[in-house]
């Protein structure tokens, strides 16, 4: 499927792109092919260059290419943060000034670090409802009972009352347990494991990777 993805994102930007994202990354990713959109750009003198996610509007025609094949890119970067009490990395890295709830902060820099915030696949937020509500908006939003993919974004209700409390991102599922990475658990990043249909849990947001 990467290699597909690089085929894909190659033929919109021409065969430079193809050895160019190879020799940088090993291949296709969601941050380089926005990097080789705006260098070009640049190059030439044009407002923009290409479709910076060709790869997953043409994607989303093919059964095994949409959006619930999922994505591991952003699940390493969140394992890597395991163990990080306080959440200040995430938290000033926002824009704040001192300790805040920081589900929220954690998740969109994890997305930042991989350049989903710049191609417009994950949203910044700091407010787990704000997240809600941009992924209901973009018609990328599943109920609980849904079995994720990783890389989705899951959403919590701690009290059940329709309020949501808490965000972390999908790590794996093997169809009967959902397995997170979220920050601001007990204060730290930590792995966590639901039941699938766990009341707590209020849906998910499923990216178009």
């Amino acid at each position: 499927m990467s290699n597909i993805r690089l085929a894909i994102q190659g033929y919109n930007y021409g065969s430079g792109y193809i050895g160019w994202a190879i020799k940088r990354d090993g291949g296709y990713t969601v941050e380089n092919a926005a990097v080789f959109s705006d260098q070009q750009a640049e190059k030439h003198g044009w407002d923009s260059y290409g479709d910076k996610q060709y790869a997953a509007h043409v994607l989303r025609y093919y059964p095994y290419g949409n959006y619930n094949y999922g994505n591991t890119q952003i699940t390493k970067v969140a394992a890597a943060q395991i163990g990080n009490r306080g959440g200040k990395k995430f938290w000033s890295w926002y824009g704040f000034d001192s300790h805040v709830s920081w589900c929220a902060t954690f998740v969109s820099w994890c997305t930042d670090q991989c350049g989903y915030i710049k191609a417009g696949i994950i949203p910044k937020f700091s407010w787990v409802d704000d997240g809600v509500q941009w992924f209901k908006n973009k018609h990328q939003w599943q109920k609980r009972g849904y079995k994720p993919a990783p890389g989705d974004i899951i959403f919590f209700d701690w009290e059940c009352d329709g309020a949501v409390s808490h965000v972390g991102i999908v790590e794996s599922c093997d169809g009967k347990t959902i397995h997170t990475i979220e920050g601001n658990s007990g204060d730290a990043c930590k792995r966590q494991s639901y039941s699938v249909n766990s009341p707590v849990i209020m849906g998910f947001g499923v990216p178009k990777y």
